[in-house]
């Protein structure tokens, strides 16, 4: 059975940082690519990083994250990490990650139609 597992939410303060994991349980990343979405109550999903499936492209120039989140596979290929500094309030939101394949694609999209598989979600909370 496929399945993605966030890991590594938590409680921070402002200007803190927190590091993300997504595990691929049942597949590896060869000819998927992955993104991590964000929801806060009330508010629209947003996406705000992802890599593609070679590893090769990632996207984390949202504005609202730009220059302070970054994202990251390993070489085992089976967990990407969002790493997440300078964390203010409006940055707390349940933290998605999502699979979009198998397929071969070099790019990665951080619009949410083409990703059919995600994860349970992980809270992230910014507070003094």
């Amino acid at each position: 059975q496929l399945q993605l597992v966030e890991s590594g939410g938590g409680l921070v303060q402002p200007g803190g940082s927190l590091r993300l994991s997504c595990t691929v349980l049942g597949f590896t990343l060869d000819y998927y690519a992955i993104a991590w979405f964000r929801q806060a109550p009330g508010k629209e999903r947003e996406g705000v990083a992802c890599i593609s499936a070679g590893g090769d492209t990632t996207i984390t120039d949202v504005d609202s994250v730009k220059d302070r989140f970054t994202i990251s596979r390993d070489r085992a290929k089976t967990t990407v990490t969002l790493q997440m500094n300078f964390l203010a309030p409006e940055d707390t939101a349940v933290y998605y990650c999502a699979a979009d394949g198998p397929s071969h694609r070099s790019s990665c999209t951080l619009h949410a139609e083409p990703y059919n598989l995600w994860g349970q979600g992980t809270q992230v909370t910014v507070s003094s």
